[in-house]
C-alpha cells in the first residue's frame, strides 16, 4: 500500500535537498508540502505537489486548522528535516487531534528509512 508523504519546508535551503529526494525517490499516493509563500515561490520539486501555506506570524491553533483541513486519507510518512518547530509541532498537534497513525521517514546514504 502506498502512503502519502508530507513535509515541512523551512527558508533554511540547506535542508530543501533531502526534501526534494524524499519526493523523487519513491512511489507516494500524494505529497503534501507545508511552507510559506517564500518557500513556494523558490522550491521546485520534481512531482507534482499540494501545498499548505502557512503564515508563521500566525497562532498554532490557525496554523494546526489549515494543516488538521489538509490531511489526506490513508496512511502518512512525515518529513520534519526542514521548516521551523511551531510547524513540527502544528503538524504533529493536528495528526494526533485526528488519531492518525504516522511513519517518520528520512533518507540516508543506504536510502529511505522509516521510523
Amino acid at each position: 500500500m502506498k502512503k502519502s508523504l508530507i513535509a515541512t519546508l523551512g527558508i533554511g535551503r540547506k535542508t530543501w535537498g533531502h526534501v526534494k529526494r524524499l519526493i523523487a525517490e519513491q512511489d507516494w499516493d500524494k505529497i503534501i508540502i507545508i511552507s510559506n509563500e517564500w518557500g513556494k515561490q523558490h522550491f521546485a520539486p520534481d512531482k507534482e505537489c499540494e501545498w499548505i501555506m502557512v503564515n508563521d506570524r500566525s497562532g498554532f491553533d490557525s496554523i494546526k486548522s489549515e494543516i488538521k483541513n489538509k490531511l489526506p486519507e490513508g496512511k502518512i510518512a512525515i518529513s520534519l528535516i526542514s521548516g521551523s518547530g511551531k510547524e513540527h509541532m502544528a503538524l504533529i498537534a493536528a495528526l494526533k487531534e485526528e488519531g492518525r497513525d504516522i511513519e517518520l521517514v528520512t533518507i540516508t546514504k543506504e536510502g529511505i528509512k522509516y521510523y
